[in-house]
């Protein structure tokens, strides 16, 4: 195949690699998920793959990347309605006036 018909391709295709990586190295230094977890949740199918794009991209391995965090548990434990409350939009109420 000719190579100015693959260029265009691959600028799509790394940007979202970059993305998936990003939130897996997010997931990885705030969740105790697996590797090969995280690797399925952020949209990869090879946890190999996953491994080798990731020590390319952070110069260490996920397992690696992760140890040199904090474990997540013993970050401050928010129950989900408490953050579900504190993210909803706010809506503005009107007052009624007297006639």
């Amino acid at each position: 195949m000719d190579t100015r018909y693959r260029e265009p391709l691959d600028v799509p295709h790394q940007y979202l690699l970059h993305r998936r990586l990003e939130r897996a190295a997010e997931l990885l230094r705030n969740t105790d998920r697996t590797v090969a977890d995280v690797c399925f949740t952020v949209g990869l199918r090879s946890v190999g793959s996953f491994t080798s794009s990731f020590g390319r991209m952070f110069g260490v391995s996920p397992t690696a990347y992760r140890a040199a965090f904090p474990p997540a548990s013993s970050q401050a434990q928010i129950p989900t309605c408490v953050l579900l409350a504190w993210t909803r939009p706010t809506t503005a109420v009107l007052e009624k006036t007297a006639p």
